[in-house]
């Protein structure tokens, strides 16, 4: 009873949430926790700079899949969390911490980073943060399961600043999972998680525009377009046939490991993977593709 009461309770107050973000925005903490409006104006943004600055000049303003890519978009961060991902996590948790209540442990934070400076603690959660994900997304292709659902966003064959949100809902499950322990043993405050997860976004939408931007030696430290287009190529250097520049905002974490690969400008390659001619080319069929396969 008590669990299902957290899955209520949860459900209703994402629900609320939303609605209030949507219908009562507050302009006094609007860039900093107001994330639908923010997602809509860095989407609008980066379209604007592919639209007056392009990189592929022949590449159309409504690109292949554009609209597709704009559901995802609505659809992975507020869609799915509304219909389940906000209520279950709750459970999730609430689970876990009473398994560690059962073995002794009733606090988890090892290291209490929001005593920190506001720099030293939004610091230390993004490079953590960007640590594990780039970690996991390495999983993401080298394991066979989670590569079928990975593949939904490697179906790209247009990239633009809206392919960034194109990805199966199952990534969002591995990503919580994965860096939910170390991000609770540091004790991470919302309002900084906020802060990170805006910027991570906007480099994001970045990564995958349609835009050239010479960062000069910062590209040794930041993804960028002309580094991440190479993650998406279709034929992949037979050194690295499990994929090539992981990082989601940090480049550094490539060139430290070894898997840093900018052969040449690629700004013309061709994108996704061998069997992509076959893959589903709608939502649905991409919803299911992963769980058929298995």
């Amino acid at each position: 009873m008590k669990y299902l009461d957290v899955f209520v309770k949860g459900y209703e107050q994402y629900a609320t949430f939303l609605w209030s973000q949507i219908t009562t925005p507050n302009a006094e903490h609007f860039f900093y926790q107001n994330y639908f409006y923010l997602l809509i104006i860095l989407s609008l943004f980066f379209w604007g700079w592919e639209i007056v600055r392009p990189w592929r000049k022949n590449q159309g303003k409504f690109r292949k899949d554009f609209w597709l890519d704009a559901f995802y978009m609505f659809f992975n961060f507020f869609i799915f969390s509304l219909l389940i991902y906000s209520a279950a996590s709750d459970v999730v948790v609430e689970l876990f911490k009473d398994g560690l209540a059962m073995i002794g442990i009733k606090n988890l934070v090892a290291i209490e980073v929001k005593t920190w400076p506001i720099w030293a603690h939004l610091l230390v959660t993004f490079f953590v943060r960007d640590f594990v994900q780039w970690w996991t997304h390495r999983l993401l292709h080298r394991s066979s399961t989670l590569w079928e659902f990975h593949k939904v966003h490697h179906s790209v064959e247009e990239m633009g600043f809206a392919a960034h949100l194109r990805f199966h809902w199952m990534e969002t499950l591995v990503y919580s999972t994965i860096q939910y322990i170390p991000l609770a043993m540091m004790g991470i405050g919302l309002n900084e998680f906020f802060i990170v997860y805006a910027l991570t976004t906007m480099v994001g939408h970045f990564n995958h525009s349609n835009i050239n931007l010479p960062l000069g030696p910062l590209k040794y430290v930041f993804n960028n377009p002309q580094m991440h287009i190479w993650h998406h190529v279709k034929t992949l250097p037979e050194d690295h046939q499990s994929g090539v520049n992981f990082g989601l905002t940090l480049s550094c974490w490539d060139y430290i490991f070894g898997t840093a690969y900018i052969p040449s400008d690629g700004r013309d390659i061709e994108l996704g993977f061998d069997d992509l001619e076959s893959y589903p080319k709608g939502f649905f069929g991409q919803f299911i593709s992963g769980f058929r396969k298995q």
